[in-house]
Order: structure tokens, then C-alpha cells, then sequence
């Protein structure tokens, strides 16, 4: 008799540290691929890259120039996470390789997603600085408010669904308990692993609120809850399920990533 899809094994400690890497990587994306790649392109000086912010001479850059980086982050989480998210998608690639993509495009997705729904609310971050002087703060909050809602409720999980199912199976019985495993643990694992870099940060707790807890528990919450919804399985779910094995060299490099995202980049990294 096969196994029901809820016993199908996926190792804890694996999925532990493949969500370290992912959402450390996926912050050093935005961070420092984001915002600090585009504060070099439109030629502002970078400062200081630390594991939760990304700092330049503001006042030596042009509001164009701030806006661009501003907009930065959100570009790259997009740039970089739709192409792991056609990987993810790949048969030929191992199991973890797919999931491990696949997290990481999430973590991108969300976090450029949310950012606006952010943004627009709490009238602070990224994109409130982006618009910032363009028009009507209320019509412009509005705006970012109900795109934003739309890309992280209705586009994400529409993208983003089809590439974790079939870790999922088509049991009913399994399918929560697995998507608990994959996503729950991985959105609480990865986010305790930003709050924990972003304690060693020099400007307190406040910048741990409003970067580290924001982008972590609030920019990917939808990891949280959303795929432990009963669905019926879309046609890539399978009787078995992918399985997460429990593997050495993931283990070893979610350790080293994670310690040197901390002990690193926590306090901070000057440029110039």
C-alpha cells in the first residue's frame, strides 16, 4: 500500500536552513543588488550596506537620483526572482534545487509586491520616497495601495502556486500539513533570520520595526497562510509528492550564510 502523501519526508533541519539562505540572499538582492547597484548606476556614492538598509550620501544626490535608488530594491526583487521562478519550474533540476528557487523567488516576489501595499498604507519606505512630490500624497497612496493588493493577493500566488504544488501531492489529507512544512516554517525561519541580523544594526530597534520585522514577517506573510488553504491540486501535483531529503551541504551552507549575514553585514559594512 503507498504511503499516504503526509508521511512523504521532508526534513526539517534541510528546510531550515535552505529558508536562512533564502531570505538572507533574497535581502542582500535588495539591499545590495537593489539599492546599491542602482545608487552606482545613476552615480551616487554608496556608504554603508548592513544587513536590513543600504546607505548613501543623500546629500549629495539629486531627488532623481534618490528616487532611482528608492525604486531600486523593488527592481531587482523582480529581476531576480521571475527568472528563479522559471527555474523552479524546471523537472530536470533536483527537488531541493526546485524548492530551494522556488522560496527564493517567493521571498523576491512578495517582498517587491508588499512593498508598494506597504508603502502605500504606512505612507513610509521605499516607494512613499519614490513618489514623494509627484501629486496628490492621497490619490498616489491610494494608487500604490490597490496595485499593490493586487500583485501580492491576486498575481503572486497565481505565479507562484503551480511551481510549489506538486511538493504538495494530491492528497487532501497531506497537502496542509506539507504546506506547513514548506511555507510556514520557511516564512518563520527566514524571517527570525532578519530580525536576528537586524539587532546588531547601530540605529536600535526602530529600524528593526520598520525594515527587519516589516519586510520579514509583514512583506512575506502571505507564505504564512496562504497555501495552507484547502485548494484541490492543480494538474502538477502528483500521487507522490516531491520530497525535501535531509542534505549535509544545505545544512553547512544555510550555517555559513546565516552566521556571516550576521556577524557581517548585522553591524553593517562602510563603502567609502
Amino acid at each position: 500500500m503507498a504511503a499516504p502523501s503526509s508521511s512523504v519526508r521532508i526534513d526539517v533541519p534541510t528546510v531550515l536552513a535552505m529558508s536562512a539562505l533564502a531570505y538572507t540572499l533574497s535581502n542582500l538582492a535588495h539591499e545590495g543588488l537593489g539599492h546599491g547597484g542602482m545608487c552606482v548606476l545613476v552615480g551616487a556614492h554608496p556608504t554603508v550596506l548592513n544587513a536590513i538598509f543600504f546607505e548613501y550620501d543623500d546629500h549629495a544626490a539629486s531627488v532623481l537620483q534618490q528616487k532611482w535608488i528608492s525604486a531600486g530594491g523593488s527592481i531587482a526583487d523582480v529581476l531576480v526572482g521571475l527568472p528563479a521562478l522559471w527555474l523552479s519550474r524546471r523537472p530536470a533540476l533536483a527537488p531541493a534545487w526546485r524548492y530551494f528557487l522556488w522560496l527564493f523567488a517567493a521571498v523576491n516576489l512578495l517582498t517587491a509586491f508588499g512593498y508598494l501595499l506597504y508603502s502605500g498604507i504606512a505612507g513610509i519606505g521605499d516607494w512613499a520616497h519614490v513618489v514623494e512630490g509627484l501629486g496628490s500624497p492621497l490619490l498616489l497612496r491610494g494608487g500604490m495601495s490597490v496595485i499593490g493588493a493586487l500583485l501580492y493577493f491576486v498575481v503572486a500566488p497565481r505565479l507562484l502556486m503551480p511551481a510549489i504544488d506538486p511538493f504538495f501531492g494530491a492528497d487532501p489529507a497531506g497537502r496542509g500539513a506539507r504546506s506547513r512544512r514548506l511555507c510556514l516554517l520557511a516564512y518563520l525561519a527566514g524571517s527570525v533570520s532578519l530580525v536576528i541580523a537586524g539587532i546588531l544594526n547601530p540605529y536600535g530597534t526602530k529600524i528593526v520595526l520598520i525594515s527587519a520585522v516589516a519586510a520579514g514577517f509583514g512583506g512575506t506573510s502571505l507564505l504564512a497562510w496562504y497555501f495552507d488553504l484547502p485548494r484541490r491540486a492543480t494538474p502538477a501535483a502528483s500521487a507522490v509528492p516531491l520530497t525535501i531529503e535531509r542534505s549535509w551541504p544545505w545544512i553547512v551552507a544555510g550555517v555559513i550564510e546565516l552566521a556571516g549575514f550576521v556577524v557581517v553585514l548585522g553591524p553593517g559594512v562602510r563603502l567609502g
